[in-house]
């Protein structure tokens, strides 16, 4: 007898198509790109809060915390690239 679990995937299968699945390296891969992220972007954040902390203008310190938004997307979109590269080898296989 199927756990429910089994009877979810399979329908998830004949919704979407097979899943795809990761090696072990893989999957350590994305989780060292995510752990690289975490920290760009908390780099990222302990250099700008200071700067706009002393920001002496409501606009400078908009402006400081919109490069930091930006700079923070950026990452986050980088990461998104590095790990869908992983993935899209995955698929590969």
């Amino acid at each position: 007898m199927k756990s429910a679990y089994e009877l979810a995937m399979e329908r998830l299968e004949k919704a979407q198509g097979p899943t795809r699945k990761l090696t072990d390296a893989q999957r350590e891969r994305i989780a060292e790109i995510d752990r690289k992220c975490d920290a760009k972007v908390a780099e990222q954040k302990m250099s700008y809060e200071p700067r706009i902390a002393q920001a002496q203008s409501f606009d400078e310190r908009n402006a400081l915390q919109d490069e930091l938004a930006a700079k923070i997307s950026d990452l986050e979109n980088e990461r998104e690239k590095e790990k869908n590269a992983v993935w899209a080898e995955a698929e590969q296989r």
